[in-house]
């Protein structure tokens, strides 16, 4: 059976909602454009935008610990910078660009109010020139299964939105769990591009927060865990070559 992209996806601030992609122009080493490049700090990180480094997400906003932010439907426009936060229906909560001190503090004055009882401190717009507030040291990308996520609707008996687990890209046709046996450096192809496997990605308990509802309604991790000894899925990619990465492309082992 032939392996397909099924969807695109990238997280312009780190814990908000996806943007839907079509394609995506990719360099080796880097993450999809803009994917990331903003988080949310929760009280003092001591975050360097000078040097910035890799920080547990539990110093951020995040799903795993703020699930409220699943009930907020946000748009980022890269050519302006201009970031909107929306509820479910669509209206208009927030907005501001991101490149400049009056949208950061609109942005962060609507956080502080909705996050109120989440906070640790002053909630601040945070960016560092390049930087990915991924969960991963490196920069990569996420693919996850849709046959692993079928496997596991069988188990369940309930539907399961791949976005529960931060993708950036979606294959189909692939066999049921087949990406956890992917060692780590092997080599694949999707759309012509190479890429290599980094690692398989540990889920935790964002996954537990139905994107749809911003309700903890299903324990995801316990479920890996009593059902294949572990709480992996999905697996984290490093571009090797420069591209062209579009919905349709074939993946090749």
């Amino acid at each position: 059976m032939t392996v397909r992209v099924a969807t695109l996806w990238r997280y312009p601030v780190k814990g908000f909602s996806p943007e839907n992609l079509a394609a995506v122009d990719l360099l080796p080493g880097e993450t999809m454009p803009f994917d990331r490049a903003y988080a949310i700090e929760n009280g003092p990180s001591g975050f360097d935008p000078a040097a910035p480094l890799h920080m547990p997400k539990i110093k951020f906003l995040c799903l795993m610990k703020n699930a409220g932010l699943a009930a907020l439907a946000t748009r980022f426009d890269a050519a302006t910078s201009l970031f909107t936060i929306a509820d479910k229906s669509g209206e208009t909560l927030a907005e501001g660009r991101l490149d400049t001190a009056e949208g950061r503090a609109a942005i962060e004055a609507f956080l502080a109010a909705r996050f109120a009882d989440d906070l640790r401190g002053p909630p601040k717009v945070l960016a560092g020139g390049g930087h990915s507030f991924s969960d991963v040291a490196k920069k990569v990308l996420h693919l996850v299964n849709l046959e692993t996520l079928r496997a596991m609707e069988a188990d369940l008996g309930v539907a399961l939105d791949p976005l529960r687990f931060r993708p950036n890209v979606v294959v189909e046709g692939l066999a049921a769990h087949a990406e956890l046996d992917w060692p780590r450096d092997m080599p694949l192809s999707i759309g012509g591009l190479a890429f290599e496997v980094v690692k398989r990605t540990e889920r935790c308990a964002a996954t537990k927060v139905n994107p749809e509802t911003a309700v903890r309604d299903l324990d995801l991790p316990r479920h890996l865990m009593q059902t294949l000894g572990h709480t992996d899925l999905g697996v984290y990619l490093r571009v090797v070559t420069p591209g062209r990465l579009a919905v349709g492309d074939e993946l090749r082992v």
